[in-house]
This record gives structure tokens, C-alpha cells and sequence, in this order.
């Protein structure tokens, strides 16, 4: 160690991988960061935005201290008791005035990314009582939730590649070498995919552009954007029809026949048009995954971001489950958490109540964020009148972001927790910053039941916080009491309390619980921890899958025991457990919504059939360098392929007589941008690509240099009245547009 330098290990929170990170802290800042050797997980292996942490925690633009809008409509500094109590007038105001439902919250993807959000949302959802959430999660996932859900009783059940076991790995819409994984926690990737190739594996892409991962697969199928279910669909018949289906148990699966049925109109020569494939290849598809020793079968956001991103989620599993690969080593299995992760009771119901405007179904407690800015702006009971805004950034995140930028600067109270003024914040009456990075907790509440191995990890801060300043989970739990009624001086650590006893409560009066009749007092005497948020997660691992139960378990892990081991301690691979999630329950391969939704697929197939395809598609993309649009405003992240520019084919832009850099205009039902063009070969004939996240450099915000090259918000094009019926996704793959060379009459955007 130099003189004046101390080294720290500690979690990366940026992405789904969860690197292990190895810190040089010198007078307060992060002077040098690489990938930790010895974490058990990630094993030295760190992506340019794990490097790149220290400047993201130094980025002098982070807010530091609570912002105000004065009635000038600029934002000033204030004590963090002046802008908590400005939160309880303006918050207050809007419910007694308006009722609860017109107090709206909107949480982003940190929420598994970072502590205080994943141990307060839920409470704060049920103090609210308010029927109009909203989340990024009908953005991203929500279609994976809900065929889970469906599928297995829990929406968080989802299947994962074991890919350090795996034979055999098919992926479609995903591109996991920039991703680092998604809904799939695996650090590394690039290492195991060589792994996998070492051992005689083979690796498929199935995407209409050719990515960083599609250069690496034995093979890349193009396929045309939208139509992932239908090729799917041709990969289950396809089984069926030559035999190649694995026997289900039936003790734990239903539904087997009521699939081979649905699947009979959907053959390979029925969907290859369609798809931009042939039938050849469909089926070679199908009997490489049944012959394969274990294989696995993984999708991402060009599939749930999509029209039919419920039903392509269910088909997914439904391949696993045929080829006997459902829950088995070196297939998609389940991850397990470190934490206490309460099984839902009872299966998934959708629906159970409607959003106001548009009729459109809640799913699991929230509504899809395409309706949020009909919610601001329809008048009538029920009206969004405020909003709590945590961890996100809509106006460049959901669809038709436009539309949203001028509902949210109409609201009568707004509260943000972030730390940028960015697009969506700017409209925000008060902002509370959370900490620095290095100034905050890490445990993977979220991530760990996607994880690709049994490993069990915590860190703590690394910087001590400033006197007087509240951790992110603290700023949390004081709103979420402000919003319960109890006033902007209730102590967090009070809610903490609440949950804990809750919690310990349910556990030991619980039949068959290991703690069953223990007093929860005792119990409670017994959690450790420097704060009441440490003593949750300390709550949490006791009762986790690797928890000391309370001394139950001499070998089991607890707060103290994971200070004192930072890189992690492994558990070994994942193993089968099916059984287990599904209870005394069976797998539904043919969740009856799920039924429901076929024949629409059936009607896009023969309507594709009869008129063909005109126009161009719209798809997304991913930059290694980018997170959403948090990163941009990181100089040492920007750069390299880490540009908005419009992928458009190179023959596309010859025959439209567009060159790289040229303005290019981009028409959707949703609005129009224009864009730079960079003609390539990685998309195909009808495909454009823009990607996401990007279209900074508005009036009030405080990102000096993500406004140095701002880009276009693609989510001026998507069309928020287009959703996935089943999950409210919206939908940002296959989305029609034109395009014209110039710029019309448009200004930049």
C-alpha cells in the first residue's frame, strides 16, 4: 500500500453483472479503479463503466444538497429538514385537495441496482395507497415478469443460463457482450462464452442487427424485427412434428398437449417469410437445441420490448421445458437469492383493477408507463396532480418522451430522488440527492435470483457521509413516512423498526419455519449493523438461502461474517429447484392469457403474409459504454462506438443517397428527429437503429457535457398507444418509421 492510500473491494452497482471492484481511496476520492482478482464472482473482470466508477462518483455536476424551485422557477439549495418539509406542503397539498390517487410515483431501474429503493418501494407503494404507479419495469422486463408469473407462481422466478455448464446457448434480442447480461446476472461474459466454445459448445444469435455478441456466435440467423414469437412458435412445432420433444414429468408440469396444439398453425413454412428466414434454418434450429447434451435458450429486450413480449417471455421457457432443459444443469435454471425472498401466494393475477384513461390492466400493482402522460393530462377524478419520482428519467426512458416533457411541466407538485437535474428532473418543485457511490452500501437485493452462481457478497461504504447527510435509504424511508402522514420529522429508522418486526413476526409464527415459536424480540437483539438499514440487510441474509437462521445454521453467513469476507464467499453452481418454486403447484406451460393472446399472433402472421413489408423498421441498441441515460454526462465513457447516430444499410442509404454524418429525418406516429447517419451492413434492408437513452442539452438541465453531444431521444418515435396487452411493455423494437434525407422542416432535436 503507497503512503496515504488505502485499497478497498466493493461491489459494482452500474449493471447487472456485479463486478467486484478493487478501490484506491486517497484524500476522499477513488484515485484508481480495476477489476478485484479475488471476488469470487467476477474474478477480476471489470467492463470501461466499472473503471470509469471514480468519475462517476466525482462528477461535479452530482447534485450535493436538497434543490428547491423558487418562484422564479430556478432551483436553490436548502437544509435537508427545509426541503423534507417542503415535500410534506407540496405533497400534502396535492392529496387533500385531490385525493391519494392523484399522488403518482415513478420509480427507474436503479431499483435493482442500489439498496434504498428495492427496501422501501414496497412499503411506500402501500403508505401511498394510491392506484397510479408507474415504473421502468413496463419499459424493460415486466413481459418476463408475467410469463414467470404465469408460468411458475412467482414473477421473479425467472430462468437463467448455466452457462459455465452449458452445451449448447441460443439467444435472441440480446446482446450480452455490451449488456454484461440482463435479467441475468454473469460477469464476465466474454471469458464464458470462450469457455463455452473451448468445450465443443456452440453459441446462436438470433437479431435482426449483427452485434458484438452475433460476431462472436457460431452462427447469426437475421431475423426481421417483431417476429421473434412466430420463429419460436416454428421451433415448438417443430419439435412436436419430428419427435424431438423431451417427456415432461407430469407430476410437475400441465398444459403439454394444449401447446402442441397451439403450435400446429405456426410451421416453420408457415412463419419464414414473415421471420426473413427460411424454413431450413428454422428447423435445423429446433433439432440442434433437442440434440444438444444441455442447451438453453435466452432473450432480451428485442423481445420483451416488443409487440408480443409476454407471449415470446412464455415461449422462451416453453422451448427450455421441451428440450429437457428446464431446471437441469448446463440449462436455464434458477438463481438463488441471498436474501429472505417471500414466495407470492397464489398464482399471478392481472387486471385486478384498470388505469382511468385507457382502460389498460395494472400488472403486478402498477400500470404501463406508456399511459402516464394520459394520467397527467386528462382532466376528471383520479387526475395525476404530483409525482414522486425516484432513480429515473421517463422523458428519455418511456414512449413518446415528448409528450411526457410537457405533461410532467404541467403538474402541481413534483418530488425527485436522483442525483442530476436532468430531463425529467428539471421539472421536479424539490430534488433530494442521494450519496456518492463510494459514500453508499452495496447488496444485490435484486440481482442475486439472477445470478449464474450461489455466491453471497455485501459492501459497505466506503467514504464516510458528511454530517447531517441522510444515506439513499434514509432519504427513502423519511419520504416514504411523508407520505404515510406521519410529518417530515418522523425518523427513518422507525420504518426500518416497523419492517424488521413485520418481518420476524410473520417468520416465527410461520408453520414449519426453523424459527417457528422463537420470541422475535430475542431475535431482533441479535442483528448487527452500523445503521437500521444495516440491520435489514443483516435481517435478510440470516433468513437467506446462505443465512445463519439465527445460529441454526453454525455455517451460515449474517452482516458481520460478509464485512469480514469482501470478495464473497461462493456456494457452488446452481442447482435444481423447481419443485421448490412451484410448490404444490405444477408448471403451466399454457397459461390461460397466454392462450387469449395467440390468435392476435395468428392475425399479425396472416396480415404480414398478405401485405408483405413497407416502410422501415425501428430497433434499439446497446453501447458497452452507456447505461441508459445516467453515464453520458462521464467524459472517460464517452467516445468509440458510444455515439447516437442512426444504423441504416448501406444499400438503404445508397438508394436514399445518404452518407455517414448526413442529417437523416426519422418519422414515427409518436414525432420526428433527426439524426446522423451511419451507414453499415450490421443492419439489413428495411432495418434502422437508434439507441437509447440520449437527446440531451434542455433548458434547465445541469449534464454540461452530455449537452456537448446530446443526440435524439428515440422515444420521440415510439408510440405510447401501442403496448403488450398481456404486460403493458411498451413497445421499442419493430417500430414503424420513415426515413428522408435532411432535415425538412424539422430542428434538431
Amino acid at each position: 500500500m503507497v503512503s496515504g492510500i488505502t485499497t478497498h473491494h466493493r461491489i459494482c452497482p452500474l449493471c447487472e453483472a456485479g463486478c467486484g471492484l478493487s478501490i484506491d481511496i486517497e484524500g476522499g476520492r477513488a484515485v484508481k479503479v480495476r477489476g478485484a482478482q479475488d471476488d469470487v464472482f467476477s474474478k477480476g473482470y471489470v467492463c470501461p463503466k466499472g473503471i470509469a466508477l471514480g468519475d462517476i462518483d466525482q462528477d461535479p455536476q452530482r447534485c450535493h444538497a436538497p434543490l428547491v424551485r423558487q418562484a422564479n422557477g430556478t432551483f436553490a439549495e436548502v437544509t435537508w429538514d427545509e426541503a423534507f418539509a417542503e415535500v410534506a406542503r407540496g405533497l400534502g397539498r396535492v392529496a387533500e385537495k385531490h385525493g391519494k390517487d392523484a399522488v403518482a410515483l415513478y420509480y427507474g431501474n436503479p431499483v435493482i441496482h442500489t439498496v434504498g429503493i428495492p427496501l422501501h418501494v414496497a412499503v411506500m407503494r402501500q403508505f401511498m395507497e394510491t392506484r397510479n404507479v408507474f415504473s421502468s419495469s413496463t419499459v424493460d422486463q415486466m413481459p418476463k415478469n408475467v410469463s414467470s408469473g404465469l408460468m411458475f407462481g412467482d414473477p421473479w422466478a425467472i430462468p437463467v443460463p448455466d452457462i459455465d455448464r452449458s452445451d449448447h446457448l441460443l439467444i435472441l434480442g440480446a446482446n450480452p457482450l455490451v449488456s454484461n447480461g440482463s435479467l441475468w446476472t454473469v460477469p464476465d461474459l466474454p471469458g464464458r462464452i470462450r469457455a463455452l466454445k473451448a468445450r465443443g459448445g456452440r453459441l446462436v444469435v438470433v437479431d435482426p442487427r449483427r452485434t458484438r455478441t452475433a460476431d462472436v456466435a457460431d452462427q447469426h440467423v437475421v431475423i426481421r424485427p417483431g417476429t421473434d414469437a412466430l420463429l419460436l412458435f416454428a421451433l415448438v412445432h417443430t419439435l412436436f412434428d419430428e419427435g424431438l420433444a423431451s417427456p415432461l414429468a407430469p407430476g410437475l408440469y400441465t398444459g403439454e398437449q394444449h401447446v402442441r396444439e397451439a403450435a400446429a398453425q405456426f410451421t416453420p413454412e408457415a412463419v419464414a417469410d414473415v421471420c426473413g428466414t427460411d424454413p431450413a434454418t428454422i428447423r435445423g434450429l429446433a433439432r440442434e437445441l433437442a440434440a444438444a447434451p444441455s442447451a438453453a435458450v435466452y432473450a432480451r429486450m428485442g423481445t420483451t420490448a416488443a409487440a408480443f413480449g409476454t407471449v415470446t417471455s412464455w415461449l422462451v421457457d416453453v422451448l427450455n421445458a421441451l428440450t429437457g432443459n428446464l431446471d437441469r444443469p448446463g440449462g436455464a435454471m434458477f438463481g438463488e437469492a441471498q436474501h429472505n425472498a417471500l414466495r407470492p401466494t397464489g398464482p399471478l393475477k392481472l387486471g385486478r383493477w384498470h388505469s382511468r384513461v385507457r382502460g389498460l390492466p395494472e400488472i403486478l400493482g402498477e400500470f404501463p408507463a406508456a399511459t402516464l402522460a394520459d394520467e397527467i393530462d386528462t382532466p376528471g377524478e383520479g387526475q395525476v396532480r404530483a409525482l414522486v419520482a425516484i432513480a429515473c428519467n421517463p422523458v428519455l426512458g418511456a414512449p413518446n418522451g415528448e409528450r411526457l416533457d410537457r405533461s410532467l411541466a404541467d403538474l402541481d407538485f413534483m418530488v425527485a430522488v436522483d442525483p442530476y437535474v436532468n430531463e425529467t428532473t428539471r421539472h421536479a418543485n424539490v430534488i433530494l440527492p442521494p450519496p456518492r457511490v463510494m459514500e453508499s452500501e452495496h447488496f444485490d437485493i435484486v440481482l442475486s435470483r439472477l445470478a449464474v452462481r450461489r455466491v453471497a457478497r455485501y459492501s459497505p461504504p466506503l467514504l464516510p457521509r458528511d454530517e447531517g447527510r441522510p444515506s439513499e435509504a434514509q432519504i427513502l424511508a423519511k419520504l416514504t413516512l411523508i407520505l404515510s402522514g406521519a410529518g417530515p420529522g418522523a425518523d427513518p429508522a422507525a420504518l426500518d423498526s416497523m419492517v424488521i418486526d413485520k418481518t420476524l413476526a410473520a417468520v416465527v409464527s410461520t408453520p414449519g419455519s426453523p424459527l417457528a415459536g422463537r420470541d422475535p424480540a430475542e431475535l431482533k437483539e441479535q442483528l448487527t449493523g452500523e445503521d437500521s438499514t444495516e440491520r435489514r440487510i443483516d435481517l435478510m441474509i440470516r433468513l437467506g438461502a446462505f443465512g445463519d437462521a439465527f445460529g441454526l445454521r453454525p455455517d451460515g453467513m449474517n452482516l458481520a461474517t460478509l464485512r469480514e469476507r469482501p470478495q464473497g464467499v461462493d456456494f457452488g453452481p446452481l442447482r435444481p429447484r423447481l419443485a421448490e418454486i412451484v410448490g404444490s403447484e405444477k408448471v403451466e406451460l399454457f397459461p390461460e392469457p397466454v392462450a387469449g393472446d395467440i390468435p392476435r399472433l395468428a392475425e399479425f402472421l396472416a396480415g404480414r403474409r398478405e401485405r408483405g413489408e413497407g416502410g422501415y423498421l425501428l430497433v434499439g441498441r446497446r453501447h458497452l459504454r452507456s447505461t441508459n441515460s445516467w453515464t453520458h454526462n462521464i467524459a472517460a465513457l464517452s467516445g468509440g462506438t458510444n455515439h447516437c447516430t442512426l444504423e441504416v444499410n448501406t444499400e438503404d442509404a445508397r438508394r436514399l443517397g445518404i452518407g455517414p454524418g448526413d442529417e437523416v429525418t426519422v418519422r414515427g406516429r409518436a414525432g420526428a428527429v433527426v439524426a446522423l447517419a451511419e451507414p453499415t451492413d450490421r443492419v439489413g434492408p428495411g432495418v434502422v437503429s437508434l439507441p437509447h437513452g440520449w437527446g440531451h442539452g434542455r433548458d434547465g438541465t445541469r449534464m454540461t457535457y452530455a449537452a456537448k453531444e446530446p443526440g435524439v431521444n428515440v422515444n420521440a418515435l415510439t408510440d405510447e398507444l401501442v403496448v403488450d396487452p398481456l404486460s403493458g411493455n411498451a413497445v421499442f423494437n419493430a417500430v414503424p418509421v420513415e426515413v428522408s434525407p435532411g432535415r425538412g422542416d424539422l430542428h434538431q432535436c
